[in-house]
């Protein structure tokens, strides 16, 4: 498996690349964003998706795009998915 192959859950990223450097825990980080602290908590932990809604926050809070955060579990959700879902008994449409 690639680099871009092995999923990358967005709490993993939000942890090691934000909360670490800057020495703020999860809870300190929910109450700067106006949201519940398990919430952050959750997603640190790989438990939960990272919504749309927390995208934008972290967005406006890291001075990233909602866009980032947004891709970043789409790309983790798609690459676990493949190695999950079988899709191999589907034939393709034939086009007329």
């Amino acid at each position: 498996m690639t680099m871009l192959q092995v999923p990358v859950h967005p709490g993993d990223v939000l942890n090691e690349l934000y909360l670490e450097p800057l020495n703020m825990s999860a809870p300190a980080l929910a109450k700067k964003l106006g949201v519940p602290r398990t919430r952050i908590e959750r997603v640190c932990k790989g438990e939960v998706a990272l919504s749309v809604d927390t995208a934008f926050r972290l967005a406006k809070f890291f001075g990233t795009t909602p866009e980032y955060w947004v891709n970043m579990q789409k790309n983790y959700e798609l690459i676990r998915a493949r190695s999950e879902i079988d899709v191999s008994n589907i034939q393709p449409l034939e086009e007329a």
